[in-house]
């Protein structure tokens, strides 16, 4: 799975996924039929309330969880039938992930948080370089410590970049932070997808952030609702929440 290059069809392609969570005597229907692409350079946002299917989308599209019913591609290649090697291979090698918590190692610097993904990478960026790409070249031998909340998500995403992935999924990046500094890191989520082309995926419940992207997935109780097109992508700067 480590050699997949073609990018000239739709980088995602997932048909009729279905997540079923059996709690015991009750079923949770998680996600009801999903038909979704990503391609290539886009930005996509997927909006809903919590408890809509969204985080659980994100989950199987970055192979980190298995749909009930339904297939997924990436790049062409199946996804539904992969082995736990396989799916261990695409995780390492295509898909950076972000999450709301930063989940840094604190006894490691900021380098040495990126460095630990370069080192089992194929062909990774400098530590260095993924650090200054995030506006953090001043900062790379500070502990998780002694940086502040906006700036450790910024080590998480140049973690996640590092590798070089072709797909980048965010599960609520600006979750933990103030709209001032949810900004600064949503800019850098837009520098990374406009000056690498990698295709991105942002979770958010905040309709706000909706606006920077080139589509938005509406998800409602597990379901597709609706999807948009914005004509015009706002920078980050222009928004308000």
């Amino acid at each position: 799975m480590n050699n997949i290059t073609d990018t000239t069809s739709a980088v995602f392609q997932a048909r009729g996924i279905t997540k079923v969570y059996d709690m015991g005597e009750v079923s949770v229907h998680a996600l009801r039929g999903i038909d979704m692409e990503l391609h290539s350079g886009e930005l996509v946002v997927l909006l809903g309330p919590s408890g809509s299917g969204k985080s659980t989308l994100l989950n199987i599209l970055g192979g980190l969880d298995t749909a009930t019913e339904g297939t997924v591609t990436y790049c062409g290649k199946d996804l539904t039938g992969a082995s736990e090697q396989e799916l261990t291979d695409y995780r390492r090698y295509h898909v950076g992930f972000v999450f709301q918590f930063y989940n840094l190692i604190p006894s490691l610097t900021a380098l040495e948080n990126v460095a630990v993904v370069t080192e089992i990478a194929q062909t990774p960026m400098n530590p260095e370089d993924a650090l200054a790409m995030v506006g953090l070249a001043d900062r790379v031998n500070h502990f998780p410590a002694q940086l502040s909340g906006g700036e450790q998500q910024r080590v998480a995403i140049a973690r996640a970049i590092a590798k070089k992935p072709a797909v980048l999924l965010c599960d609520e990046p600006t979750g933990a932070l103030d709209s001032s500094t949810g900004i600064i890191v949503l800019e850098v989520l837009e520098k990374i997808n406009r000056d690498l082309g990698t295709a991105t995926v942002l979770i958010t419940h905040n309709a706000d952030i909706a606006e920077m992207a080139d589509r938005v997935i509406h998800l409602s109780n597990g379901l597709i609702s609706r999807e948009q097109r914005n004509e015009l992508r706002k920078s980050p700067r222009d928004l308000h929440w």
